[in-house]
């Protein structure tokens, strides 16, 4: 029999069909207080309090990224879009992906997030408009992104340093292609190849570093389950011998896995046979996957609320509810991504309470923080999440409408920031 702390709440306290269809959250609430870990020694008793110190032990860095340069065209009359992934490759080169830019209504002040519009606009979607994010039809907002700078990368200062605009076309085919869903390198690939995955369209790209497209995996369009069809992929994790193993997805109830070649060795996962009490290796979107340094994978199991952990042939070994024992039975989750860092500690982004969970890898929870609102530093929906060799947290919103970085203040509790993401190839000196 499973731990106690495996049983986790019934499918139907959590899920909302409109949020899963939208790729993130639900409605933010104000969260619960955060974990009662002793403050730094620095730091007054409050300092963990969500109403003072909505970021924790970390400082927002206002400003970042700088507003992009009207070098191809103007920008008058836009902002950013919504913000699926980011990777921080060392910290004067992190990569963004953007579904986007958004028109600002008028009289708004130029780049204003989403979050921050007044009268409030509602989320940064990425969707078409009048087009849902499964290509269903739905009622028109009465405005339409446009599909400029998917992909970006900025230095430290948050400055535009490159960017691929010859994907921008790639990621709006078809009726409903929303552009990018995650974005990131393997940390064993020497070469770092860049891979991108598209949700919508159910393809995973690889492409070189100076960005050709060198292979795709999937049939644009075409959903599915089978060695080259899914159905919206959302995540992707690597072994060292560069096998690797695809979350899949949004509307697929599997992890995929590759060898280095890329070709289908296996899958494993099925919905649930009683929603309301969903057992191991059965899922509700399949969101966010990562790896432990003895090749553990730690899978996010989204609409359930959990982690479900495998070994890398597929044998089911561990679930866990993914929420501080302190919330109420009534507080709904939804995490969105999670990474394991340099010390074994797993952080997770939680859309309705707009938190950072710290786990360790036996399902602990140990600290969060964060809270909702359009204030820097608050969040929403933290779809992508990266730290650099600084110790920089950097995290995609994909409702707020902005990216995000934050630094470590001073004398900052070491237990209260995230340690860095695996590179083996990094090179980069301070």
């Amino acid at each position: 029999m499973l731990p106690s702390r495996s049983r986790v709440a019934p499918l139907a306290l959590l899920m909302c069909s409109s949020v899963i269809a939208i790729g993130c959250g639900g409605t933010t609430s104000e969260p619960p207080a955060a974990s009662t870990a002793p403050a730094a020694s620095s730091a007054p008793a409050a300092r963990n309090s969500h109403q003072d110190w909505p970021t924790g032990d970390y400082r927002v860095v206002e400003g970042w990224p700088k507003p992009l340069p009207d070098t191809d065209h103007s920008h008058a009359g836009w902002t950013w879009g919504s913000f699926g992934g980011v990777y921080a490759e060392n910290p004067d080169r992190i990569w963004v992906a953007m579904r986007g830019e958004l028109p600002l209504p008028e009289g708004a002040a130029p780049w204003t997030p989403y979050v921050a519009l007044q009268p409030p606009r509602g989320n940064s979607t990425g969707n078409g408009d009048g087009i849902s994010a499964t290509c269903q039809p739905e009622p028109k907002r009465g405005w339409e992104r446009r599909f400029q700078h998917s992909i970006l990368v900025f230095n430290g200062a948050g400055d535009l340093i490159d960017q691929w605009p010859h994907l921008d076309k790639l990621f709006s085919q078809l009726p409903c292609g929303r552009g990018p869903h995650q974005i990131k390198i393997s940390p064993y690939d020497k070469e770092k190849h860049v891979w991108i995955i598209d949700d919508q369209l159910h393809v995973i790209y690889r492409f070189t570093y100076d960005g050709k497209l060198v292979h795709t995996l999937g049939e644009l369009g075409k959903r599915g389950r089978g060695p080259n069809t899914f159905d919206r992929p959302t995540d992707i994790a690597w072994l060292p011998d560069g096998t690797y193993f695809i979350s899949d997805g949004y509307g697929g109830t599997r992890v995929a896995k590759f060898g280095p070649d890329d070709k289908f060795i296996m899958d494993w996962g099925q919905p649930p046979a009683d929603p309301k009490n969903p057992g191991p290796n059965e899922w509700n979107t399949v969101h966010s996957i990562a790896i432990s340094a003895d090749r553990k994978l730690f899978v996010v199991d989204r609409g359930h609320a959990r982690m479900q952990v495998f070994d890398e042939n597929g044998k089911f070994l561990d679930m866990w509810p993914l929420r501080s024992p302190d919330w109420p039975a009534s507080q709904n989750t939804l995490m969105v991504n999670h990474f394991i860092d340099d010390k074994g500690f797993i952080w997770v982004g939680d859309a309705p309470t707009a938190r950072i969970l710290k786990f360790d890898q036996q399902g602990n929870f140990l600290y969060s923080w964060g809270a909702p609102g359009p204030q820097p530093g608050r969040l929403a929906c933290s779809h992508g999440m990266t730290t650099d060799q600084l110790g920089n947290l950097y995290l995609a919103d994909c409702f707020n409408g902005r990216v995000q970085k934050f630094e470590p203040i001073a004398n900052a509790n070491p237990d209260r920031i995230a340690g860095q993401i695996m590179r083996t190839w990094d090179t980069w000196k301070k």
